[in-house]
């Protein structure tokens, strides 16, 4: 097995599973705990972290590595990253507006927030910290958003379960959805051992 093949699997399990942006990083929580209460809603989430994430990964890398290194400008790499997220995001949501507004009515308020969501802005920023190439970087935000998929969906599956179920009064709503969240966090620790 080829070395960058090795550095990709590597690169898959620590950023989907390790170190988990939401449940090991606690990046992305208003959308993870705000769009969780259905899994159709929680995979359209999901699906579009994914794109966003990725595309502005790749974008933010080769504007980080022929922009801003080259005209000696790195100190703006927040700011250009935050512009470069709020126009993905303009684009998916004219996209789901145009093509599955049932997914556009349903994630409601919380698509615009993929905008301040940190985890986008978290993986681009560590991909410069890590000094990744475009492509690993690319990689990178991929899997992370896998992992933020992965975990969004185990959430609202769980909270689907949570609604046929007696729950004290004092632990309903979201007590029990963070209680759930930080036991997932718990679980996912168990992946440490995997690297």
């Amino acid at each position: 097995m080829s070395e960058v093949v090795k550095d990709l699997l590597v690169l898959l399990v620590s950023s989907s599973l390790v170190s988990n942006v939401v449940l090991s990083q606690f990046l992305g929580l208003c959308p993870f705990l705000g769009v969780s209460k259905k899994v159709n809603t929680a995979v359209g989430m999901g699906a579009a972290v994914i794109f966003v994430i990725t595309i502005a990964s790749g974008v933010a890398a080769v504007i980080y590595k022929f922009v801003l290194v080259r005209l000696d400008i790195t100190y703006l790499q927040t700011i250009v990253f935050i512009l470069v997220i709020a126009a993905l995001v303009q684009f998916v949501e004219m996209f789901l507006r145009k093509y599955l507004p049932a997914l556009y009515q349903a994630l409601g308020v919380y698509l615009p927030l993929i905008t301040t969501n940190c985890a986008v802005l978290g993986v681009a920023l560590t991909n410069v910290q890590k000094s990744y190439g475009i492509g690993f970087s690319i990689a990178s935000g991929f899997f992370t958003a896998v992992g933020f998929l992965i975990a969004i969906v185990i959430l609202a599956g769980i909270r689907e379960k949570i609604e046929d179920n007696e729950i004290p009064e004092s632990f309903r709503g979201m007590p029990i959805v963070l209680i759930t969240a930080g036991l997932m966090a718990i679980a996912f620790c168990g992946f440490s051992g995997l690297l």
